[in-house]
């Protein structure tokens, strides 16, 4: 399994783009939320889309260097049109109109429709964290992507919805970012690409048997992901069903409907909130700091060593990464490879070929 330093993989990875006409600060914009991704282990949401994105650029889906469309604007929101330019760039932009505008009000909502996959939503929640606010976010697949199935039914009708939350603390955000199905699509498609069997309770087929075999999303009748839940499925799929009509709604985009194009995006929904302008900043890092420790402080059961919160499986593995280097899987390797040989684009040595 190659390893590639983040500075490096970026770097190629930016490169790759500008082969194909992003300009650079584009470039840096996605490269940098992709290859955060995968240095929080979020691999489905690394590098291995290069070449979706790629692909998309070259056949017109995606408007590399397109503005920020602003359809509407308040004194507290922003409706906008991503014109399906870079999600990553598109989502970061709509944040650098809402900040002000929550530090200002307290609350601040902004909505945006056919913006190009916007990666890892933790990327902009963390941003915010930073700053002592609260982000609250979701995305839909702009009424493609229909990869979830209603508990009972036999073929997909939802998108894998995600929920996303950052609360900061005296010792590092929460960080709560997850799709209301067992699994996210492109962690499926992780095991697709490198021809290996799925986890026992993620995949339903055509037919609605349980399966391990990947390929069950990617051909005709299509199989589906199952609703997080387990034997109580309707609560992701209630929570898939209702963040699709919120993603839709709001940013003026399509929620899932008969007859929708192949995924290529998201319409996005973020609420930004301000504790400084509630009960105050003091109070909110008092409050989730002591209920974080004390949550934390939880006596373990035999085998297990520590109490887990939301965001630290994504430092531990980012601190082990930072140092060691990303694992790549030499399927996801290759594809990247073959690709900026034909771009023209260098290849970076990898450590053992150095």
């Amino acid at each position: 399994m190659p390893t590639i330093r983040s500075e490096s993989l970026t770097e190629f990875t930016v490169r790759i783009f500008e082969a194909v006409g992003v300009p650079v600060e584009d470039a840096k914009v996605v490269a940098e939320g992709l290859v955060g991704a995968n240095l929080r282990g979020h691999d489905s949401h690394g590098v291995m889309r290069v070449p979706q994105y790629v692909s998309f650029v070259q056949d017109g889906t995606y408007k590399p260097g397109v503005a920020l469309q602003i359809e509407s604007e308040g004194p507290a929101l922003i409706v906008a049109d991503g014109r399906w330019g870079f999600g990553q760039v598109q989502a970061h932009r709509l944040l650098d109109h809402l900040i002000p505008k929550a530090q200002e009000l307290g609350i601040a909502a902004g909505a945006a429709k056919d913006c190009g996959h916007i990666g890892r939503l933790g990327e902009y929640a963390e941003r915010a964290a930073a700053l002592d606010l609260v982000l609250l976010a979701t995305v839909n697949n702009n009424g493609a992507g229909q990869r979830v199935s209603p508990p009972g039914g036999l073929e997909p009708r939802l998108g894998t919805n995600p929920l996303c939350a950052a609360v900061p603390t005296e010792d590092g955000p929460v960080v709560l970012d997850f799709g209301t199905s067992v699994a996210a699509e492109g962690k499926v498609r992780v095991y697709h690409i490198n021809k290996q069997p799925v986890p026992e309770g993620w995949l339903l087929d055509h037919q609605g048997k349980p399966t391990t075999d990947p390929s069950v999303l990617y051909t005709e009748p299509s199989g589906s992901i199952l609703p997080m839940g387990g034997t109580q499925a309707y609560k992701g799929f209630g929570l898939a069903l209702v963040f699709d009509m919120l993603a839709a709604g709001f940013s003026g985009g399509r929620a899932c409907h008969e007859g929708a194009p192949p995924a290529r995006g998201n319409n996005l929904l973020f609420i930004l909130l301000d504790p400084a302008r509630f009960a105050g900043r003091e109070t909110m890092l008092k409050e989730s700091t002591c209920v974080s420790r004390f949550v934390r402080n939880t006596p373990t059961a035999e085998g297990v060593d520590t109490i887990t919160l939301p965001g630290d499986p994504e430092r531990k593995v980012m601190e082990t990464r930072s140092r060691e280097g990303i694992p790549l899987s030499d399927g996801h390797w290759s594809k990247l490879v073959e690709l900026a040989e034909a771009l023209g684009v260098a290849v970076p040595s990898l450590p053992s070929e150095a």
